[in-house]
């Protein structure tokens, strides 16, 4: 605990993190409006993700109804056979200090084919 505190939980490693978080958000969003999706992302601080209805749930029983297993895996295995890990229970990515703008850069480009490739 006390090496992630001191060498990974820093103001400095926060102020490399939550722009690409930013930055994340921006090209999903982009995507998702270019194929005319009802579909969201959010964002809190260098955590993003995105969900299959128009707006965010507001609690459990809505993101249930969010849900779509199918789509989803379709996502997740379009990403990692591309090089890009998500959170295997959500769609979800956590910024690191190790995270790179062309990190960024590659999921936008990923995840704008996989919606293209739906959407065809």
């Amino acid at each position: 605990m006390r090496a992630t505190l001191d060498k990974v939980l820093t103001a400095g490693a926060f102020w490399h993190m939550i722009p690409l978080g930013e930055a994340w958000v921006d090209g999903v969003s982009a995507a998702i409006r270019a194929a005319n999706l009802q579909w969201h992302v959010t964002r809190l601080s260098c955590r993003a993700e995105y969900g299959f209805s128009e707006t965010p749930p507001r609690n459990g029983g809505e993101a249930a109804a969010a849900m779509d297993f199918e789509l989803e895996r379709f996502m997740h295995l379009y990403a990692l056979n591309r090089g890009i890990l998500l959170t295997p229970f959500h769609n979800m990515a956590l910024m690191c200090p190790v995270t790179s703008r062309a990190d960024v850069d590659k999921h936008t480009e990923v995840f704008a084919a996989a919606v293209g490739e739906l959407i065809a």
